[in-house]
């Protein structure tokens, strides 16, 4: 299903971007911000990738990225591309060969770093055949992957050695009019992922794609992708995100949505917040938590759903969401729209709340 957009916008002002096109979606302009993903599988294992890009797409990716390293994975993009409807973009280092085989196999898009692809023509190449099948590129600069002669310079990954390296690679997609492009530039280091894109943004008007490279496993990657992409979000910077984990790439996908939905920007599925606990706790709020995640995994509506478990904040907190329940000893109150609609107990609360929520329209919302 379709997700749920909210809000009016992105609040980008003068930082707008030009708009890139990949497949059926739209990256910059006005569009929504977009939250995608890259899938963990031998790409040359065909069937184990599709069924890995068939539940990103069913938990909301709208954009998938496969790595190509070698010719076996590059002879299995024409079955993968025939099975999967979602936009796909082919990631590509060293053999600018690789991109070729992906854009004439019908992939949407291509991730190159032109720093590690070699001399200049093959980049060209590589823009000639995105132009022929209407693709999009691209042009991934990490710390980890500069050109060499910006490193020769500056001696290391600085935020003014990886700028410069763009203002390098963008020099063949300029000098060909290629405009279909996504920037990046991504470093495992906060406080330089922070400086660099606000460079990047200041300097070119393309697209730009936020990610924090190598972040961690899925509890330390979240938090630290958050530190640095909240930021640059809020500063209107950043037309696709990836929550780069060591992990389910679902968790990415669902890691990037409720970074949106916690910054206001885009929400996709419920926002169910809860009481850390303490003292007065007089159910089981913690179980009952993760049982009502489990629950509304599959719902794209925007709801806010709260499991407060005691009566201090928890009747206020539980009226305001769409949905909620506020907690007594041992039993509780369902709220539907700021309303009372049942008290039972506790063991009676889940069942009564997943009641109401399947009662509600999916325009029911009043967040």
């Amino acid at each position: 299903m379709k997700p749920q957009y909210t809000g009016k916008g992105r609040g980008k002002g003068d930082l707008s971007t030009s708009a890139s096109r990949v497949g059926l979606l739209v990256i910059g302009g006005s569009s929504p911000i977009s939250v995608q993903s890259m899938t963990k599988t031998r790409t040359d294992d065909v069937r184990a990738t599709v069924r890995q890009i068939r539940r990103l797409e069913r938990c909301g990716c709208e954009l998938v990225r496969l790595a190509v390293p070698d010719a076996a994975a590059a002879a299995a993009l024409p079955e993968i591309r025939r099975l999967v409807t979602l936009p796909l973009v082919a990631d590509v280092h060293f053999d600018y060969r690789l991109a070729l085989a992906a854009l004439k196999s019908g992939f949407d898009k291509v991730r190159i770093n032109p720093g590690n692809i070699g001399a200049t023509w093959k980049v060209g190449e590589v823009i000639k055949a995105a132009k022929d099948t209407d693709a999009a590129i691209r042009v991934g600069v990490n710390a980890g992957s500069i050109a060499k002669s910006v490193l020769r310079k500056y001696r290391h990954p600085t935020v003014a050695a990886m700028v410069e390296s763009m203002a390098v690679c963008l020099e063949p997609f300029e000098r060909l009019r290629f405009k279909n492009i996504v920037l990046s530039a991504k470093s495992t280091d906060v406080p330089e992922t922070i400086t660099v894109y606000r460079e990047l943004s200041r300097k070119w008007r393309y697209p730009l794609h936020l990610g924090l490279t190598e972040a961690g496993p899925p509890f330390e990657g979240a938090i630290r992708s958050a530190a640095a992409l909240s930021v640059l979000l809020l500063e209107g910077i950043g037309d696709t995100v990836r929550v780069s984990l060591t992990g389910d790439p679902v968790q990415e996908v669902v890691a990037g949505y409720e970074l949106l939905g916690a910054l206001g920007l885009r929400r996709r599925g419920p926002l169910v917040y809860s009481c850390p606990t303490c003292g007065r706790t007089g159910i089981d709020v913690i179980g009952l938590t993760r049982d009502v995640k489990q629950a509304l995994r599959d719902q794209p509506e925007p709801l806010k759903v709260a499991v407060m478990g005691c009566v201090v904040n928890g009747p206020g907190e539980a009226r305001e969401a769409d949905f909620g329940i506020a907690g007594g000893k041992g039993r509780g109150i369902v709220f539907a729209h700021g309303r009372v609609v049942k008290t039972c107990a506790e063991d009676e609360l889940l069942s009564a709340l997943l009641a109401e929520v399947r009662k509600a329209r999916p325009s029911g919302s009043r967040h």
